[in-house]
């Protein structure tokens, strides 16, 4: 019989977990508030990089961690900089991993 019109042979592939591990669902909404507020913040920016919404993004984070909701981890490892320290007057430290992603 023809397979006329059919895509042909399908790829033999895996599917590849996420980097991360999956996230539980939030179905008792312990963390829901924190997220509205950032979703709030976001078209409020128009998905612009502010700090307001770097915090309110770093505060779901935690909460979700407090939850159990994800693993816990550092801040840095999740693409939030530490707090710059300043070095001489008005001077910040800058300086990052070449390839790190800053928020």
């Amino acid at each position: 019989m023809s397979t006329f019109g059919s895509p042909g042979p399908r790829p033999n592939t895996k599917p590849i977990p996420p980097q991360r591990g999956s996230f539980p669902l939030d179905h008792d909404g312990e963390c829901s508030n924190v997220m509205k507020s950032y979703l709030e913040c976001i078209k409020k920016v128009r998905g612009v990089n502010k700090d307001e919404c770097r915090l309110l993004a770093k505060s779901y984070l935690a909460c979700r961690m407090d939850h159990n909701l994800m693993a816990k981890d550092d801040f840095k490892n999740l693409g939030f900089k530490e707090p710059e320290t300043p070095t001489k007057e008005g001077e910040s430290s800058g300086a990052g991993v070449k390839g790190e992603l800053q928020w």
